[in-house]
């Protein structure tokens, strides 16, 4: 693919493709879906070699721009990983089909049948930054939902993209089922952004993947609706019942694991009770893996930086972690309620009046008790794969997975029945 200059026309063709494409998905049979998902995740596999000379590119891109390693991490794609991809995708398949399924319905004593049933949403816009398997997920995710998806991936990762929208193409070839289903803006200029989000007469739905700058953009501009996924500052709050090696066993994964991802570890909240005890020691595990802690005075323990007003609400996505001691949970969830983005927040806590109290309280998309926010994931949820994790309050919310990519229609039903 090359860059197109006249991006407006480029944008409005792809546009008008994905409108038709999806007025015949809309009624595609599950096995013809299903047909389409395992071909594609068999042609991953099978093209993995491709995919990995194509990620190349990419990461020497990503390092001439200067990329953090965690960064690098997200960009980085290796056998093991396309592996991981491909089985997403066949879990996809393997989910039970949305659409047309009945989620209500009832008899009226006018005579009425009503039945409230799943419908795709239509055409969704994706729009994501460096994460290549982005391209696999909601490739895989739209296509199960009955939906058409224009993606529009990062510059960081096009090379990688372009080589795994490819293995989709062949997918969607093998179960006769139309191109346009899955199309990728073939162009790295920004202009395409802008079009996608002003698309009314053809995109129903935008998804934004990606860092704060990214969402606040789509935020601003979109005429289109979004689904928001905002930034993920995640808390760990380590209770005074807290259990000390799955508090260690918790902090260290949700941290350390993978640190560039939204579910990963970005404030310890530490029972002032406990802090020269449990939290001296989950910070002393966090400082020996290499993490960088910048911990307010009560929790500055050996290897520490002194934290600042900048920590508290800060998404780091890198091997970097706030610290904090707190008088109490109503302080902890205080915390939380003001510099959290309501994405995924965990309680550390052997006492169930305290995870209840944790749970009630607060109103973030997911909520741990002793797990590790690094769950924070469609596929861990069993949605084979997610498109992001939506963090308004609105239609979708926490993992968007193919159930979540769906409306619903009323089908009403009566016999020459007329209204009195």
């Amino acid at each position: 693919m090359k860059d197109t200059q006249d991006i407006p026309a480029m944008m409005q063709a792809l546009g008008l493709a994905a409108k038709a494409a999806s007025n015949e998905l809309a009624f595609a049979s599950a096995g013809r879906k299903h047909s389409a998902l395992i071909a594609a995740a068999d042609a991953l596999w099978k093209d993995r070699a491709a995919i990995i000379a194509a990620n190349a590119k990419d990461l020497d891109y990503g390092r001439a721009k200067g990329l953090s390693d965690a960064m690098m991490d997200r960009l980085h794609l290796d056998e093991t990983r396309i592996r991981a991809m491909a089985d997403g995708v066949r879990a996809v398949a393997e989910q039970p089909d949305p659409v047309g399924e009945v989620l209500a319905e009832w008899d009226m004593p006018s005579g009425l049948h009503i039945r409230r049933v799943r419908t795709p949403l239509g055409v969704i816009g994706v729009i994501y930054e460096s994460r290549p398997n982005v391209t696999a997920d909601a490739g895989a995710l739209c296509l199960k939902s009955g939906n058409a998806v224009i993606l529009r991936g990062g510059s960081e990762s096009f090379h990688s993209s372009i080589a795994i929208h490819g293995c989709l193409l062949d997918g969607l070839r093998a179960a006769n089922l139309p191109e346009a289903a899955i199309q990728m803006v073939p162009s790295r200029d920004r202009a395409a952004v802008s079009e996608l989000l002003g698309m009314t007469g053809t995109v129903d739905v935008i998804v934004p993947r990606g860092g704060k700058g990214l969402v606040g953009l789509v935020s601003r501009e979109a005429r289109v609706p979004v689904f928001a996924h905002l930034e993920g500052i995640v808390h760990v709050y380590v209770d005074r019942a807290a259990d000390l090696q799955k508090t260690l066993d918790v902090v260290l994964n949700a941290k350390t694991r993978r640190p560039g991802i939204c579910g990963a570890a970005e404030c310890l909240l530490i029972h002032r009770d406990v802090a020269e005890t449990v939290g001296r020691d989950a910070i002393a595990a966090l400082v020996g893996a290499g993490v960088r802690v910048h911990a307010a005075p009560g929790v500055d323990f050996d290897g520490t930086l002194p934290a600042t007003d900048a920590d508290w609400g800060r998404e780091y996505l890198d091997m970097d972690i706030a610290a904090k001691p707190v008088e109490n949970i109503d302080e902890a969830i205080d915390h939380i309620r003001r510099y959290g983005s309501g994405h995924t927040d965990c309680i550390l806590t052997e006492d169930a009046g305290a995870a209840a109290r944790f749970f009630e309280r607060l109103d973030s998309a997911i909520l741990m008790h002793n797990a590790s926010t690094q769950f924070a994931d469609g596929g861990e949820f069993g949605m084979g794969a997610e498109i992001g994790i939506a963090t308004g309050k609105l239609h979708a919310r926490g993992p968007v997975g193919a159930a979540q990519l769906t409306s619903f229609k009323y089908l009403v039903t009566g016999e020459g029945t007329v209204r009195a």
